[in-house]
């Protein structure tokens, strides 16, 4: 298991070097720079930059200096000092913009990964034992659904419903009264309440997924020839289904929180987008738009980094709750 542990985390430390390049080279492949919005930006107002201006801009953003000297000049600020780069259309760190954003964020991320899990659960448990029924078929239907629309015409629906008929607003997180007011009890719950719809929307792709997982792991595993002999010996159904097939199937849930939280965070982009939420999806999109490509590729680094540390915790955390994956990296090893 240590041995499993080590050679997990030194490919960890490989791929986010990867991850690192990979994402730096992309920011830079579209053509021109910052500079090259400014100067587009400052022609649509009717000015003209010299080309003075421009060269004094690029040597100021260090954007005269071929691609990987601004490579290594970001990634060894990070290893060394923990500095991401200067945003240049926020004029400010951009560690700072991302840490602005990034809390409601993952607050957002936590209560779809919630949802889907304790919603597939159930349901997955549900068109399992129930196969080939009204509700299995009901909850098939409502999970192609899910996985057929995109989340952001469901936030489009959302609004139009809660707009039209409820004559209420989905749009942001906070009511307009606690937009600027300090933290307290009140706002808190404020945010919570809000919370829900833009939750339940982004998670509904990942419940859809999810449930056709669980009602496939849990099928397959009702057939086994120790479920039929503990049916043959009296064993109650309740009592049987709990303690040994839904164990087996719960391999499927722990498997996605390496991809969870990233999956999350990437899909809230555009609904973040649509219902005005002061998430770090569309700062994200503002990014890439202007190219400035060390808030943007801060942003995907550390996106990259969660996927990694998430997909290491899930494997251990899978070593740990089955002991077939315990013993066969165990044989592995030797």
């Amino acid at each position: 298991m240590l041995q499993f542990m080590i050679r997990r985390v030194g490919w960890s430390l490989l791929t986010i070097w990867l991850i690192s390049l990979v994402c730096f080279f992309i920011i830079q492949a579209p053509p021109g720079d910052f500079v090259s919005v400014l100067m587009a930006n400052a022609e649509a107002d009717g000015r003209r930059l010299t080309a003075q201006q421009v060269e004094v801009l690029r040597e100021r953003y260090n954007l005269d200096q071929p691609w990987y000297s601004q490579y290594w000049a970001w990634i060894s600020g990070i290893i060394t000092q923990g500095d991401f780069g200067y945003s240049f259309r926020w004029n400010r760190p951009a560690v700072d913009v991302i840490m602005e954003h990034l809390p409601f964020t993952l607050l957002l991320a936590g209560g779809a990964m919630f949802l889907t899990w304790i919603i597939a659960f159930a349901i997955g448990i549900y068109t399992a034992v129930k196969r080939y029924s009204i509700g299995d078929y009901f909850w098939t239907f409502v999970g192609f659904i899910g996985l057929s629309v995109p989340n952001f015409v469901l936030a489009l629906v959302f609004m139009y419903v809660a707009f039209r008929y409820f004559d209420m607003s989905v749009g942001g997180l906070f009511s307009p009264e606690y937009v600027e007011a300090d933290w307290s009890v009140a706002r808190a719950l404020d945010l919570l309440q809000n919370l829900a719809i833009p939750a339940l929307i982004i998670a509904t792709a990942g419940t859809a997924g999810l449930i056709r997982i669980t009602r496939a792991n849990l099928s397959d595993e009702l057939t086994q020839p120790y479920v039929v002999a503990a049916r043959a010996r009296g064993q109650k159904e309740n009592v049987l289904l709990m303690r040994y097939p839904v164990r087996a199937a719960m391999n499927p849930f722990i498997s996605t929180i390496g991809y969870a939280i990233p999956s999350v965070i990437s899909g809230e982009v555009i609904v973040s987008s649509v219902l005005s939420l002061p998430t770090t999806g569309p700062v994200l999109l503002g990014a890439l738009r202007n190219q400035d490509m060390y808030l943007a590729g801060s942003f995907l680094l550390i996106l990259g980094v969660l996927t990694v540390v998430g997909t290491v915790i899930s494997d251990l955390v899978l070593a740990w709750a089955d002991p077939r994956v315990r013993r066969q990296h165990s044989g592995a090893a030797q």
